[in-house]
């Protein structure tokens, strides 16, 4: 996500998040590990034997979101059919069909759903007992799950567009979209809404003849039959709720081709298509840049989609980047800004969609090296005018009150009530970017840029945390960094700066000859 209005120029986890958890291949957490760790729970390997957790709303227990996802099961993979009807300001009619693979003995389940009407539940093809608890659907299958077992569950429901304004569906000026960061996936469909869950998506929507439906991955066609079209999307990577896209409205969709013949295609509004047009054909030279950065692009497909509506923000949802129009009109922004902009989402293809975080704590390795890669280009393209250098130093100056303000980078302060997206303070972005440039300066630009590229190839299609990060980076740097990441990312002050002696942060009081 980027808040260009709001960054400058343009759990208590622990120092040491818990390490006790089990890995599949790609580093991606086997449920029963995962589980236990956002839990809290001591005896990990007693998980399968513990009592079920009493009817009503669960959580993982992670710290910014406590009531966010749920236990003892694991997604595999989400098919969700949505039905249009034209009008956004009226619910869809939906269902949602999920396949599991239980981690625990069960007899009931929980998912995250809010903003919607239950028709009906089955589980296993039989009907399914469902009650609502605040934001969980509780399900009560007609059979005992046992552990290992693979659970088919259904869902007909309806999912409304009418919310207020706190994510999920956002309503353009011809149809709908999707912003579901951090936390409201569940705001439109049935999910274990938190991203160290991923999973492959389907998705079939139908819509009037004259609009197009999007969605995430590649389309497996288009159906025809009375008034209505539907359109069907894959992913062909697993992906988290958050990321999850779906646009319909009076669209364009503009293919093209990138490095290595990657397949993209834009979605704008077709009555700006002419004038949107030069923004788009930048991605293709966006995406080389960043493969000469950090390695290949990880997923089937990318693209920008292009919405005619005020969020505030623009958004890195998996193989179609959200923007605002409004950003492709403003007069008064340089031509590498947006540029610039438009790099961010699309780093975050790598860090946050490609790797995603196990906790939201985490977001900080997300924006961060969003951050970062948006300056580098800035840098490199901005002719002068967006120097690296001068960025991380305003933000060195700023730093202590950001973490005043947002909590440091690794442990960053709740959110604020209502605002669920309050947790994307200036500390996740520049103040996060500066932790990168830190590590840089002590690591060494060769050493750095090889932990870059090792990073994103070690998690593709997985999880990680900050404990990953600082135990690839002392084994890339050859050194124990342990240390200076706990100043840099738990500190409630900014350390000095490496190779920076006459860095201070703002109001700091002179000492020459001593390090601020």
């Amino acid at each position: 996500m980027s808040l260009p209005l709001r960054r400058p120029s343009r759990d208590p986890d622990g120092p040491v998040p818990d390490r006790v958890l089990p890995r599949g291949p790609s580093g991606r957490i086997r449920w029963s590990g995962r589980k236990a760790a956002a839990l809290g729970l001591a005896a990990i390997a007693t998980l399968g034997m513990a009592e079920p957790p009493a009817v009503g709303p669960q959580g993982l227990g992670d710290r910014l979101f406590p009531t966010l996802g749920n236990t003892g099961y694991d997604v595999m993979s989400y098919d969700v059919t949505l039905d249009y009807s034209g009008h956004n300001d009226q619910p869809l009619n939906a269902t949602t069909e999920i396949t599991a693979r239980a981690t625990t003995e069960l007899d009931h389940l929980n998912l995250d759903f809010a903003r919607g009407t239950v028709r009906s539940v089955r589980v296993g093809g039989l009907p399914a007992r469902h009650e609502q608890h605040g934001e969980d659907l509780v399900l009560t299958p007609a059979f005992h799950i046992s552990r290992g077992q693979e659970l088919k569950i259904s869902v007909e429901h309806t999912s409304d567009p009418g919310g207020k304004g706190d994510g999920g569906w956002i309503r353009t000026s011809d149809g709908l979209a999707m912003a579901n960061q951090a936390d409201a996936a569940h705001r439109v469909f049935p999910c274990n809404d938190h991203p160290s869950d991923k999973a492959l998506f389907t998705f079939h929507i139908t819509a009037p003849q004259e609009l197009t439906a999007v969605a995430n991955g590649l389309p497996l066609g288009a159906a025809t039959r009375a008034a209505g079209r539907t359109w069907t999307y894959r992913t062909a990577h697993p992906m988290a709720t958050e990321l999850a896209q779906v646009s319909i409205g009076k669209s364009s969709v503009l293919l093209r081709y990138g490095p290595h013949g990657l397949p993209i295609r834009d979605v704008v509004p077709t009555a700006d298509r002419s004038v949107l047009a030069r923004w788009l054909a930048k991605t293709p030279d966006h995406l080389a840049w960043m493969e000469q950065k950090v390695g290949p692009y990880p997923f089937e497909t990318y693209g920008v989609l292009i919405a005619n509506a005020r969020t505030g923000f623009e958004l890195e949802t998996q193989t179609l980047s959200l923007f605002e129009k409004a950003l492709f009109s403003a007069d008064h922004l340089p031509d590498w800004y947006v540029e610039s902009v438009m790099v961010h989402e699309l780093s975050h293809q790598w860090f946050g969609d490609s790797v995603s975080p196990r906790r939201w704590s985490d977001v900080w390795l997300n924006e961060a090296h969003a951050t970062w890669y948006e300056a580098l280009y800035a840098q490199e393209k901005g002719d002068g005018r967006a120097s690296l250098e001068d960025r991380m130093h305003r933000a060195y100056q700023q730093s202590d009150g950001w973490r005043a303000e947002g909590g440091p980078p690794a442990v960053p302060k709740a959110p604020s009530p209502g605002q669920k997206i309050s947790i994307f303070r200036p500390i996740v972005y520049d103040g996060s970017a500066l932790v990168l440039y830190a590590l840089r300066q002590k690591i060494g630009p060769t050493a750095f840029d090889r932990l870059e590229r090792e990073w994103v190839a070690r998690h593709h299609d997985g999880v990680a945390d900050t404990a990953d990060f600082i135990a690839l980076s002392s084994q890339v740097a050859g050194q124990n960094l342990a240390g200076f990441f706990q100043e840099w990312l738990y500190g409630a002050r900014t350390p000095p700066m490496p190779g920076r002696p006459e860095w201070r942060p703002a109001g700091a009081a002179k000492n020459p000859g001593k390090p601020a």
